[in-house]
């Protein structure tokens, strides 16, 4: 079976897409495991450190050939900015814990653990189900999130993965082809919209 150690530099050489890695946000930070793309090709992880997969990535495998990664839906809770400063709390404590947000236009999206629902439910907010790709920006701060090989290029000006820094600033009340589509809120910029 293929293995990958690397995502595939701007500007080098694209050869054959040998199959599309449809992957749930944890997958697209394991370092080491199997994946199977669309086609059933087992493809092997051997990151040298843990990835920061995103949408259109290139996957160079050892025998030359390339694999694209795209965002799987999954479960997530979504949570809209009816309470202005429950929000900011809430935000600023995930952001203390190093919890991966992706921030919308008026709403904010976080994965579906005991552990973030709970943190949500003590800020007296309320969020709804939803099923859609989780694509949180990276670090903005550039903690080891680069991949170790590339700078993509391109940005989705609509995310952000929330990370405060590390003061942890507290109140004072300790409060190929395929076919795939992405629910980003940004179409009119026509970014990642593939039929």
């Amino acid at each position: 079976m293929p293995r990958t150690q690397r995502v595939l530099a701007e500007g080098e050489p694209r050869g054959k897409i040998a199959d599309t890695l449809l992957l749930r946000f944890d997958d697209r930070r394991r370092q080491q495991g199997f994946v199977f793309g669309g086609k059933g090709t087992c493809v092997e992880l051997d990151f040298p450190e843990p990835p920061r997969l995103r949408t259109d990535d290139l996957l160079v495998l050892d025998d030359g050939r390339l694999a694209e990664v795209v965002a799987d839906s999954e479960p997530l809770v979504e949570l809209r900015a009816k309470d202005f400063a429950a929000m900011a709390r809430l935000v600023l404590t995930l952001g203390n814990r190093h919890v991966p947000v992706q921030i919308l236009a008026n709403r904010i999206r976080l994965q579906k653990l005991p552990e973030i629902e709970a943190l949500v439910a003590e800020h007296g907010l309320a969020g709804i189900e939803v099923t859609a790709p989780f694509e949180p920006d990276d670090d903005p701060h550039g903690h080891g999130h680069d991949h170790g090989h590339h700078d993509h290029g391109h940005h989705h000006h609509d995310h952000e993965h929330i990370h405060l820094g590390h003061d942890h600033h507290h109140d004072e009340h300790g409060d190929g082809h395929h076919a795939h589509d992405h629910d980003h809120d940004d179409r009119a910029h026509g970014r990642h919209r593939h039929k």
